[in-house]
């Protein structure tokens, strides 16, 4: 160790990687996979976002509670789980799912594959060049001969309103690591963070109302969806308010009720406020400046998460703005880590096998799931955004519960499905499933989209009998007419 103010040189390495999260891990991976040497810097937990306040915690939040949304269709089952979860057993099967917030584990997986990881803040200081400051004021420069990846992902986004800093409201960190559900919680958006959040905590045992300033839940996904998810909550006891916006909030008490001020004149009084209203990149404070780039800015990228205007510098996951979902980010990391390895060796990337080193999903076939009850899941364009592409499509529906296996999966079962088709290449351009239980029919989706499977194979991809499955025949048959 140095003294702290002074700065220890050491050695360079291949590559560099700022951000350790599910992210950074792969970019390391690869990198260390074709025999470069690689450092990972983390200024906070590895393993990330996604381990520790978002992915993990959140669906082990939310599994007990569509599980038992799903037995209670089930006749013969649905008598024996009218109660309430036991939410002390939820709460700790979602700390299980965190490692109780300690990353001793994936530190020792990184290490594994033979990567060196520095704790603390690690900000670019020139071209190639990171300057990692440790907890206790000790600086490490470390150099790279190849490439810099910045994986350093977003946070959440907090709107400036009146009181806001006494109201201490709560961010996805918060709503995901809460000890102890709130009687009364206001969800500020209708996005995927606000609907699952409302989902598990009005289920945990807190009254949720839901503001939302648009028209309805899920505005990028198809409209029923939206609709569908509002549905149910409404039906679980949450009270959902479109067209408003907050304008102030007030916590008089620290340990008090805070009091949400309404753009209609109207007010609610809960005990949290939870914040779902979007997500700004990590890149403030991370030296962009000294590389000729915008502090706080997203990172444009090519294909390969090259920044553009450099030959060293590459943004991976969230920070580059291209998809926000964890499996894209490691889908791109993989991608990097393999456009850096060739780079290094000096290949061409247009040699590459089957595309390896260009992120051509981010474009058109990013699926998504939300793990609300009901299940949201949708890979591609929607109708909406495939006209504005100026695409010639047709829009097949088809109700869930007509299909055999919807039946048979829960009672009174309700879900929608639909197919977006380019007519004139007569390909999928995207799938959005709504209905419990369909979260896993959407890699099938995601095959048909990415791998532009003409429509008229896939009426050879033959559905087993009774699957919710079937209803890829029934869009295909609708498509028919």
């Amino acid at each position: 160790m140095t003294d702290a103010g002074k700065i220890s040189e050491g050695s360079p390495y291949d590559v560099v990687v700022i951000g350790a999260g599910p992210v950074g891990e792969n970019v390391a991976d690869r990198a260390r996979a074709a025999g470069l040497t690689t450092a990972v810097v983390e200024s906070e937990l590895v393993g990330g976002e996604c381990s520790y306040w978002a992915c993990m915690p959140s669906k082990a939040l939310l599994r007990p509670v569509v599980a038992r949304a799903d037995a209670r269709r089930v006749p013969g089952l649905s008598a024996a789980v009218q109660g309430p979860l036991d939410v002390g057993a939820v709460l700790a099967k979602r700390d299980e799912e965190t490692s109780h917030w300690k990353d001793d584990g994936q530190v020792a997986w990184l290490e594994s594959v033979g990567a060196d990881v520095y704790r603390g803040t690690g900000r670019l200081t020139g071209p190639r060049e990171v300057t990692v400051t440790a907890p206790d004021g000790t600086e490490h420069r470390l150099t790279a001969r190849h490439a810099v990846a910045v994986c350093t992902g977003t946070r959440a986004v907090v709107p400036a309103l009146p009181g806001i800093e006494e109201a201490r409201p709560w961010t996805s960190r918060e709503a995901t690591s809460a000890k102890e559900a709130p009687g009364r919680l206001v969800v500020v958006g209708g996005g995927v963070v606000g609907v699952e959040m409302a989902t598990a905590w009005q289920a945990l045992g807190s009254q949720v109302t839901l503001l939302i300033r648009g028209g309805g839940l899920l505005p990028r996904m198809e409209p029923f969806a939206g609709e569908l998810v509002a549905d149910a909550l409404t039906e679980a006891g949450a009270t959902i308010r479109t067209g408003v916006s907050v304008t102030a909030v007030h916590r008089p008490a620290p340990d008090g009720p805070v009091t949400v001020e309404l753009d209609d004149g109207g007010c609610v009084e809960a005990d949290e406020i939870l914040f779902a209203t979007g997500r700004a990149p990590r890149t403030d404070d991370l030296g962009l400046e000294t590389v000729g780039l915008e502090p706080g800015s997203w990172l444009t990228v090519d294909d390969s998460c090259l920044v553009e205007g450099t030959d060293w510098l590459y943004a991976v996951g969230d920070v580059n703005h291209r998809a926000l979902l964890t499996h894209q980010g490691k889908y791109q990391a993989r991608i990097a880590g393999a456009a850096i390895a060739a780079r290094a060796g000096e290949t061409p990337l247009d040699t590459a096998p089957w595309g390896a080193h260009a992120a051509t999903a981010d474009h058109a076939a990013v699926p998504q799931v939300v793990f609300t009850d009901p299940e949201a899941a949708s890979v591609g364009l929607t109708l909406a955004e495939a006209e504005r592409a100026g695409h010639r499509v047709r829009a097949v529906d088809y109700d869930l519960a007509s299909v055999a296996g919807s039946g048979l999966y829960a009672g009174g079962y309700r879900g929608r499905a639909r197919m977006i088709v380019d007519l004139d290449r007569e390909i999928l351009l995207g799938v959005t499933f709504v209905g419990p239980g369909i979260g896993e029919l959407l890699h099938s989706a995601t095959v048909a989209v990415a791998g532009e499977v003409p429509v008229a194979r896939l009426w050879h991809a033959v559905p087993a009998y009774p699957t919710i499955s079937e209803v890829w025949l029934r869009l295909l048959e609708t498509l028919r007419g």
